[in-house]
């Protein structure tokens, strides 16, 4: 298990300081609703008194069931803790941590405590509240629903923060995805794994037409390109991505054979022999997935195949929440949401294509997140002049909470070779 030190702002009642008003709109000042605070408090002493950690509270009076050797989080700011909670407790629990209302004890990793939470997440909140959540939790907005136009700005928000960000915790592949580890793989040798084992779903040769849908930075297309010959036409919606992929792929020397384009999926032209997509249908959106199928499956000229890539959820929860809006919605990921299997096989049902091989990296995720957090926390110093100290606490607590999911295994994510129906059925 990777243990990530947490620098000194990580300490019970250090001053973390006040986000700014200019970037943080809104947030430094806690919500003003008494009444949903109350109840916040009472569901979560409620929750976490079975859960194997330590909260402590600025009194010293302790919650949770853990001994001396559990997961710590200190409650900071309790009031403004449960009242962001009770505004909304899928966005307010991450915008605590990201103000410091609370935080991690010290010696405690956050992807452990966070994991603490993960492992019980659907038994947190008692079933006879459930079916009250439509009374507090949001929707996620109109605007960022996927179409053409939204698109790219979702993606923008995200992608072009700067590729020095990314530079800085992705190893010099520049692989934004989860790696496939075996004994003895530093994170840049699991990341060509993974790569090697799409194009091997994709059949992918040399002289090949190869398409593939979500470029990065241009890890997967230059392999390609440079080991087996392909030409490949990327996508991505990215301009930050776009210059990067351009400029490593020229370095790599196949620049003639990988065209990286600022295009949608949905504006693709042409059949192609092959085509790879890496957790890019997490940013498709569910109202777009038949169009995305329909599109690798028009795209693909006969007897070709499909390597694709995906985070997924178990498809109960899935249903449960693929309207609610989250704090990785708000700060991370705007529009996006994680399929199941089950979802995925039924919409390729309305294609000739189904999933012929697959492969589970679940727990190979966990360990990416914490090799990438590993590095962040490490390189910080080199981008504190970019982005001020509520971004570091959120981009840490984005990567610890995706950790804890994968950990937990309420996420996972799967290989999935995919071709036509065989007999032509």
């Amino acid at each position: 298990m990777t243990t990530v030190q947490a620098d000194r702002t990580d300490r019970p009642g250090y001053p973390v300081p006040r986000p700014d008003e200019a970037h943080w709109p809104g947030l430094a000042t806690p919500p003003r609703a008494p009444l949903r605070a109350r109840v916040a408090e009472t569901v979560f002493r409620s929750a976490v008194a079975s859960l194997p950690i330590r909260v402590v509270l600025p009194d010293g009076r302790v919650l949770g069931a853990g001994g001396k050797d559990a997961p710590v989080m200190h409650l900071v700011r309790p009031s403004a803790f449960f009242a962001r909670l009770g505004a909304d407790v899928k966005i307010g629990f991450g915008e605590a941590y990201m103000t410091g209302d609370w935080t991690t004890g010290a010696g405690t990793d956050l992807a452990d405590l966070l994991s603490a939470f993960a492992a019980r997440l659907t038994k947190l909140v008692h079933p006879a509240l459930q079916k009250f959540r439509y009374l507090v939790e949001r929707t996620q907005p109109a605007h960022e629903e996927n179409s053409k136009q939204n698109s790219r700005s979702n993606i923008s928000r995200h992608y072009d923060l700067s590729n020095e960000l990314f530079e800085e915790f992705l190893d010099e592949t520049m692989t934004y995805s989860s790696a496939w580890f075996e004994p003895g793989d530093d994170l840049k040798s699991a990341q060509l794994r993974k790569i090697d084992g799409i194009l091997d779903l994709a059949r992918v040769r040399s002289g090949m037409r190869v398409l593939e849908i979500g470029s990065g930075w241009g890890a997967l297309s230059i392999r390609a390109a440079a080991e087996r010959g392909a030409h490949v036409t990327t996508l991505t919606l990215s301009s930050e991505q776009r210059t990067l992929a351009q400029e490593r792929a020229a370095a790599a020397g196949v620049a003639d054979l990988v065209d990286v384009r600022l295009q949608d999926y949905r504006d693709v032209t042409g059949q192609f022999d092959a085509i790879v997509s890496v957790e890019m249908i997490e940013a498709v959106g569910e109202k777009y997935w038949p169009t995305y199928f329909s599109a690798l499956d028009t795209h693909l000229t006969p007897g070709g195949r499909v390597g694709l890539q995906s985070i997924t959820m178990p498809h109960d929860r899935m249903m449960a929440s693929r309207q609610a809006y989250t704090w990785i919605h708000k700060y991370v990921f705007p529009g996006g949401i994680i399929p199941s299997v089950r979802a995925i096989e039924e919409n390729l049902a309305r294609t000739k294509l189904s999933i012929v091989e697959s492969r589970d990296l679940g727990p190979h995720y966990a360990r990416t997140l914490g090799l990438w957090r590993e590095r962040f926390v490490a390189n910080w110093s080199r981008l504190e002049g970019a982005f001020d100290e509520t971004f570091r606490r959120m981009w840490e607590f984005y990567l610890a909470y995706c950790e804890a999911g994968f950990r937990a295994g309420a996420i996972g994510v799967s290989q999935l070779g995919l071709a036509r129906h065989p007999f032509g059925g």
